[in-house]
């Protein structure tokens, strides 16, 4: 099997040494040289998730990885995610093929419903619509995948007739997964659209989700699709000892879920909890290059997955601090999990 390792960043907002927060613009200066940086560490994937908040401040991410297309050869870049319910699938689609363009076919996208909801209020879009949005754009988004003029008509969005959708990618469709947090509809959709699936995991044990996995292959079969892989995103933080990495990380990410919980329902992190979720059977993968490493291998086996992306980085992490988790990830942590998975 072949596996794949990336990292995803939601442009977390960084601070200087002394805490002080950097400006929106410094930080998004920063994820270039972090996606740049990736490369040169043999990494096989960048994303940039999209967000719209003071401590995400990432509402264009296709922008900045078009700033490291320029200045990388190898590296496959794309959305960590993408909130199709609250764009144009049109758009999204020639933003991306846009990005496969410049990067040489190096693009691809992951589209989510949105776990943050911020963006629907900014565009105007009602969350009881939320189920019906993301329904309709992502069939016209595997429509517009194939190539061609394309047909369609829906509640969400103007129809189309016979449009010629530009600009034309070179060498066929990029790939594109759903991003699913729980949603067993959405894994059956992936399956029914001709997506790849990815796994956000963010809290609880990761092998509760072995079950969508099982799922996503089973519709695949129903639906007649070749088999299509499975990946997962998780968030974490690698430094060169477990004390120093959750030292580092354990202020940043009770912080941020401080500010989330009301509107995500998610309960407040003590260090109790903390500890569990940063442990074997835990969602976070915080420690030394051999503790993350052993972590993700053991994900991968009980979720029968060929990618991991790490969710690197929290509001309020240095851009140093994310330079050594970089380091760290491409040249020990990886290599690492080849060895166990081997």
């Amino acid at each position: 099997m072949t596996y794949t390792f990336g990292l995803d960043t939601f442009g977390d907002r960084n601070s200087d040494g002394d805490g002080v927060p950097l400006s929106h613009a410094e930080t998004i200066r920063n994820v270039v040289e972090e996606g740049v940086f990736a490369e040169q560490v043999g990494l096989d994937f960048f994303g940039i998730g999209e967000h719209h908040t003071d401590f995400f401040p990432m509402p264009a991410g296709d922008v900045v990885l078009a700033a490291i297309a320029a200045r990388t050869q190898k590296i496959r870049l794309g959305s960590a995610v993408t909130v199709l319910s609250s764009d144009d699938p049109v758009r999204v689609f020639q933003r991306y093929s846009t990005l496969h363009a410049i990067s040489g076919g190096r693009a691809e996208v992951i589209l989510g419903r949105g776990s943050s909801t911020e963006s629907f209020p900014l565009f105007g879009y009602d969350l009881a619509d939320y189920e019906e949005l993301f329904e309709e754009k992502s069939a016209l988004f595997a429509e517009l995948l194939k190539g061609g003029p394309v047909t369609w008509a829906g509640k969400t969005r103007a129809p189309l007739l016979n449009q010629d959708v530009v600009p034309h990618t070179e060498s066929g469709a990029f790939p594109a997964w759903i991003g699913v947090g729980g949603n067993p509809e959405s894994v059956v959709r992936a399956a029914r659209l001709g997506f790849s699936l990815m796994l956000a995991i963010i809290g609880g044990r990761p092998a509760r989700f072995a079950a969508y996995s099982q799922l996503f292959r089973r519709a695949l079969d129903k639906f007649g699709r070749p088999a299509l892989p499975v990946g997962v995103h998780s968030p974490g933080h690698v430094a060169a000892t477990d004390a120093q990495a959750k030292a580092e990380f354990w202020p940043r990410w009770r912080d941020t879920i401080r500010l989330v919980a009301a509107e995500r329902g998610f309960a407040i992190p003590t260090e109790e909890s903390f500890d569990w979720d940063t442990g074997p059977d835990g969602s976070l993968y915080v420690g030394s290059p051999d503790t993350v490493a052993r972590k993700i291998a053991a994900t991968l086996r009980v979720l029968q997955a060929t990618r991991f992306d790490l969710k690197y980085g929290m509001p309020g992490l240095t851009h140093d601090q994310l330079m050594t988790n970089i380091e760290l990830y491409g040249s020990q942590v990886v290599p690492r999990v080849r060895e166990l998975i081997a």
